[in-house]
């Protein structure tokens, strides 16, 4: 068994379809502030946008590359089919009709894993459930007017992995990354990380048969947290030791990372908490100007001109200096 365990959830990225929608929807709709907006370091001619509580905290943060012209995706064995966040314990009433009223593909509340859970899709498809989580204190992102700070998001609650077969995936959480099976109920087993940890839990939903297709309104990978450097090298390390194809560790400009693929498919990261997004702006700043890192400067013109142009949500009062 692995030395080293994740504290938690560090993020999840996504494959968005439109920004401005994307954009409207997180921030006006779900409350989430935008903290960073910048590119795909791998194709720059593609926004990354990050959503997450103040200060972009990990396990508060949910990502999306928007690819304008990328077709729908579709749900199914091999990746990650659902992101849940934490909101508290009387909210989901709340959240219900406002999701009603705005038009959102909303299901009605339901009890499962002994939690209630409220089931939505973003304008792409994309499957997020709010959690009440009574037990969750992170305060979230209060900057939007029409969502009382006692009902806003708190941070990401868990995920789940859709797969063919559970016992592969099983061994790599509990064996290389250190989780713990916590329960087991009909073809959903849950894992978890350090007690008390909020963003912390992984599902995983077996017996699926169809292969999924990564596209838009699907997930591009998740992210576990790793405290420093120190540590996640030896993660890699280990990952290594034990025969499992690990990429070499990625400046990512606000956190470090190494990448490899869970037995199922679904792509795995492991990121350091720091440097964090203070790194290249100020916080009543985060997400109001487009950043690109250092070797990507240069380029600057060129890759503004390939994007389209963002409108973006005002300030809150609270943050106008």
């Amino acid at each position: 068994m692995s030395t080293v365990r994740p504290k938690g959830l560090h993020h999840v990225t996504a494959i968005a379809i439109d920004p401005q929608n994307n954009v409207d929807f997180y921030t006006q709709t779900l409350g989430l502030r935008l903290v960073k907006q910048t590119v795909n370091f791998d194709a720059p001619d593609c926004y990354h946008l990050y959503y997450g509580d103040e200060s972009g905290t990990p396990s508060s943060l949910l990502t999306f590359f928007p690819w304008p012209d990328v077709p729908p995706g579709r749900q199914g064995a091999g990746m990650m089919t659902t992101t849940a966040f934490s909101v508290p314990g009387s909210s989901l009433g709340w959240w219900h009709e406002r999701f009603k009223s705005l038009g959102v593909d909303v299901d009605r509340p339901l009890s499962r894993d002994n939690e209630e859970v409220l089931t939505f899709r973003d304008p792409d498809g994309l499957i997020v459930d709010l959690v009440a989580a009574e037990g969750d204190h992170r305060s979230g992102w209060d900057g939007v007017a029409d969502i009382p700070a006692e009902h806003a998001v708190r941070g990401l609650h868990a995920i789940t992995l859709s797969e063919r077969d559970l016992d592969p995936s099983a061994t790599m959480l509990t064996e290389l990354l250190n989780m713990n099976l916590d329960a087991e109920q009909g073809d959903r087993t849950r894992f978890g990380m350090p007690a008390g940890v909020s963003g912390g839990v992984v599902d995983v939903l077996a017996g699926i048969k169809d292969r999924g297709l990564q596209a838009g309104g699907t997930v591009h990978h998740v992210a576990f947290r790793a405290p420093d450097l120190q540590t996640m090298t030896q993660w890699q390390a280990e990952l290594i030791s034990r025969g499992v194809s690990v990429t070499q560790i990625y400046d990512r400009q606000y956190f470090k990372s190494i990448y490899f693929r869970e037995p199922g498919g679904v792509l795995f990261e492991i990121a350091t908490d720091d440097p964090g997004f203070v790194k290249d702006e100020p916080l009543l700043e985060l997400g109001r100007h487009l950043k690109l890192p250092p070797w990507l400067e240069p380029d600057r013109d060129q890759i503004t001109a390939s994007l389209p142009p963002l409108r973006l949500p005002p300030q809150p009062e609270f943050m106008i200096p």
